[in-house]
Order: structure tokens, then sequence, then C-alpha cells
């Protein structure tokens, strides 16, 4: 080649499999490209405990990341079932959220989808107040990430605890983002079945409201009403001698 011209340029080969960082080598153009390419993670490092096991929380399966709803938002699974809340204390749920959010979790919208079959209070609940507390925690961007919390099969309780308390217990942006989920055919409405696992427990809960639709208000049918008229019976006499007795006195 004639160097005379005074248009040197030179030609640096890199091996793909010796662990170099090529970014110094490459014209601002590639770069900017490859910095857009990373930016699909959001870095909250400083929220993330690195030395910490979660390994047990991760086997309960109670807190995963799916595919998405129709909308394109990425799916959160929340298995209430699954959660031990007498053994698991709210510092260390709180960690673990966060860690699950910023670790696996990509850069975009996403939704969570609770599935609260069959769930007890004494075994299953943190408790609304913990709850609220994690999520005032978790940093602007992820908040304003989420995009709608679909509730399935909430109880009459949970349904009269929102009713009431939620618009004042609860983040307004949190409570109107609640979707609720009375049956799993309304959830593919919104998500495609392949889309997400669904226990076996809440699909067999599932068929139960089906075929006992007044369970979602808490009222076990009793068809012959064995039991129910009874107590009622009894309750209604004991109240009426009450008044009975009353009145005998104020004469």
């Amino acid at each position: 080649m004639d160097n005379s011209s005074g248009n040197d340029f030179s030609v640096v080969v890199l091996a793909s499999d010796l662990g170099i960082d090529a970014r110094p080598f490459l014209s601002p153009n590639q770069r900017e490209t490859e910095i857009e390419e990373h930016e699909d993670w959001h870095d909250c490092s400083q929220y993330l405990s690195p030395d910490e096991d979660f390994s047990d929380l991760d086997l309960l399966q109670f807190f995963r990341l799916e595919g998405y709803d129709k909308s394109g938002n990425r799916i959160l699974r929340v298995v209430g079932k699954y959660f031990p809340a007498p053994v698991v204390g709210a510092e260390r749920l709180k960690r673990y959220i966060f860690h699950k959010i910023c670790s696996e979790l990509p850069e975009g919208p996403f939704c969570i989808v609770y599935m609260h079959s069959t769930v007890q209070k004494e075994d299953n609940s943190p408790g609304m107040t913990i709850l609220r507390w994690i999520y005032e925690e978790l940093p602007a961007e992820i908040k304003d990430r989420l995009q709608v919390v679909y509730f399935i099969h909430p109880g009459i309780r949970s349904r009269l605890a929102f009713a009431t308390l939620g618009r004042f217990f609860l983040s307004g942006s949190l409570y109107w983002k609640i979707k609720y989920v009375s049956r799993l055919q309304y959830l593919w409405d919104d998500i495609k079945k392949r889309e997400i696992e669904i226990p076996e427990f809440v699909k067999s809960h599932d068929d139960v409201l089906e075929h006992r639709p007044l369970t979602d208000y808490g009222i076990e049918p009793d068809p012959l009403r064995l039991t129910e008229v009874p107590s009622t019976m009894a309750y209604s006499f004991g109240r009426y001698e009450e008044r009975l007795q009353a009145r005998e006195y104020m004469s």
C-alpha cells in the first residue's frame, strides 16, 4: 500500500472468547448502540443485598417472574398460599422483594397477578400495613412502571377491607390499579393461558366457587338448612325472651 497518501488506518482484531471489554475500541456511534442495549435493565444495586441468601424463599415460589399479559406488561406472579407469614419477618420480605424486582425484572411496564385463593390471614398474610410499607419503599420509577394488580379470588373480607380502608390506607395510584378477578375465566381476557402457571389448588378452588357462588360472599350454602335454622331460631327466641323480661321489669 502507498503510504504517501497520508490516509493511514489501523485494524484491531479482538478474539471474542478472551473476556476483553471491546467498548474502548468502538466508534462513538457503536458505543451509544451498546449503551442503549444495556439500558433495558434498571440499575438499583443500592437496594440489593449481595451477601444474603434467598434460596429458601425462592424454593417456595410465592413470588416469581413469568410471561406477559395482553398489554405487554411483564408478569410478577404472587401466590399468597405459598407465603409462610409467621416465619418470614417484614424486613426480610422487603429485602427479598427488592432483590427479585431489581435483579430479575427487566425495564418496562409490569403487572402483578396475586392469587388469594384459600389464603388464611394467620398463616399467609403479612398484613396490609407491611405490604403498604414495602410498596412505599419502592423507587418511584418502579411504582410508575406497575400498571395493574390482578387480584384473583378476592374474598368478602378483602373486598370490604379495600372498599372501606383502601382509599385511605393505600397510595391512590396503587388503589386504582387493583382489578378484581373472581374467576379464572375472566383472567384470560387479559392474559393468555400459556403466559402464567396456575397452581392446581387455585384451579380446584375456582371450580368450587363456580359450583357454589355464594362462597364468594362468605356464605356456605346448606340446601336442607340443617345447621342454619335451629341456631337462628334459638337466637331469635333468646332475643325475644330478653325483650319480654325487659318489658316485665319496666312495668
